[in-house]
Parts: C-alpha cells; sequence; structure tokens
C-alpha cells in the first residue's frame, strides 16, 4: 500500500489529495500547522476507507518544522512514495505595500520548503521509484506578484527534476491550476464573490486534483487542469508581458 505526505493538507486542496488518495487505498501523512483540522480529517478518511493516517503539525515558514518533516520523508524504513507540495498562501499584489518579512515568510514556503522537502523525499525515492507533485499556479505563467514569481520557480524546478531523476524512477510534477474554490482567499478576507474574477474562471478542487493525480501517474512534467487554462497559458507565451501583467491585476489576489 503506497504512502503519500500532503503538505497544507487541513483545507483546500490538500484536504481532497488526502479525500481522494485514500480513497486509492493510500495511506497518508498529513501536514499543517492546525492540529484541530487534521485530527477531523484523519477521523473521516480511516471511517471512510480504512487506511492509516500520520499527523505531523508544522509551520513550513519554520527552519526547525520544515526539517522534522524532511526528516520523515528521509526515513527509508518507512518510505514516503507520493510527496505534495501544496502548502502556501497568498499576499495583497502590491508588493511595496506589504509588510517585508510576510513576503519573506510567503517565499519560505512557496519555494524554501518545497525544494527543502523534495530534496529530502529524493534520498528515498531514487533507485526505488517515486512521484512528487508541486502545487504550482497559472499564475506561474503570468507576472503577478512574487506569488507568480514563486510559482514561476516551481514550474521551473519541476520541469527539470522530472527530466533528470526519470532515469531513477522518479517523476515531478507542477499542478498548475487556475482560481479554485477553496479557503485560499477566505484566508486573506475576500468573501466567495468579492474575489473580482468571473465565474467561467473558477474551477472545482476534486477536478484539478484528480487531473494532477492522472498526469503524474503519466509522467507529465507540467499539469494544467481544464482547457480554458490551457488556453490561457497559451496565449501568456505570445503576448507582451505589459498586457498580461494587466489582465492579471483584474483578480484582487
Amino acid at each position: 500500500m503506497p504512502t503519500a505526505l500532503i503538505t497544507g493538507a487541513s483545507a483546500g486542496l490538500g484536504a481532497e489529495f488526502a479525500r481522494q488518495l485514500a480513497r486509492r487505498r493510500a495511506d497518508l501523512i498529513l501536514v499543517a500547522r492546525s492540529i484541530g483540522p487534521l485530527e477531523e480529517l484523519a477521523a473521516e478518511v480511516r471511517s471512510a476507507h480504512g487506511v492509516a493516517v500520520e499527523i505531523i503539525t508544522a509551520d513550513l515558514a519554520v527552519p526547525e518544522d520544515v526539517e522534522r518533516v524532511a526528516a520523515r520523508l528521509r526515513d527509508a524504513s518507512d518510505p514516503v512514495d507520493l510527496l505534495v507540495n501544496n502548502a502556501g498562501f497568498g499576499l495583497p499584489l502590491q508588493f511595496a505595500d506589504n509588510d517585508i518579512d510576510d513576503e519573506v515568510r510567503h517565499l519560505r514556503v512557496h519555494v524554501e520548503a518545497s525544494m527543502r522537502l523534495m530534496h529530502a523525499a529524493l534520498q528515498t525515492m531514487r533507485g526505488r521509484g517515486g512521484r512528487i507533485i508541486n502545487v504550482a499556479s497559472v499564475a506561474g505563467f503570468i507576472s503577478r506578484s512574487t506569488y507568480s514569481a514563486c510559482k514561476s520557480w516551481l514550474i521551473g524546478f519541476s520541469r527539470w527534476a522530472n527530466a533528470e531523476y526519470a532515469r531513477d524512477g522518479v517523476t515531478v510534477t507542477a499542478l498548475c491550476p487556475g482560481f479554485v474554490h477553496t479557503t485560499f482567499h477566505e484566508r486573506m478576507g475576500l468573501e466567495k464573490g468579492q474575489e473580482g474574477v468571473p465565474s467561467i474562471l473558477w474551477l472545482q478542487a476534486p477536478d484539478v486534483v484528480r487531473t494532477g493525480l492522472r498526469d503524474a501517474a503519466l509522467g507529465k512534467a507540467v499539469s494544467i487542469p481544464s482547457l480554458r487554462y490551457k488556453a490561457v497559458v497559451a496565449l501568456t507565451g505570445i503576448l507582451p508581458r505589459s498586457l498580461t501583467a494587466g489582465v492579471a491585476r483584474r483578480g484582487r489576489v
């Protein structure tokens, strides 16, 4: 029975990954800052699917917490078969108006923690096989403040790592959804319907996760759920950066 470690597992895409993987009979290691939601989710999937669930409470902006999760990934006696780097949060687009410490924490969670956990996972996956899914974003293809920059790094690194470690039986996939109905925007103080995003651009979490798991199984380096977002990404490659950045500012996050 495979084992999956999911960061940011207490809500949103992380919780959906947990539910879908449990239905596939994977044992789970759930990582998030809040113990209460993790325990509720663990009880739910244990009861529904009879899988084993381990909980690690960790703030991935804190180096010591990242190292605890990394140590679990390096444990060759009970190896992890799938790492889902999903933890993350958003900030207002106006970089110069944001608190710089918040921006640094944002960078640590999205980039540094993901990099450290990938490095740890590869120690036991190489030669044995495994999968890594990095939850990036369509924003990684568009100029959109530091959130875009962080997701662009995840996409670029996933592309390289997928090619580099294929010979070792490891696939690395950047999952790049657009706007998804989760608690992401609510945590920024934006109520549903107040995000400044047209309804046609919203995706549903179950669809995003199903696509990500399917494309990871196929060994794809980049997974873009929905034809409309594939079209958006294709357009970003030919339109001027100034234009795509202007369109990106229409959303409030």
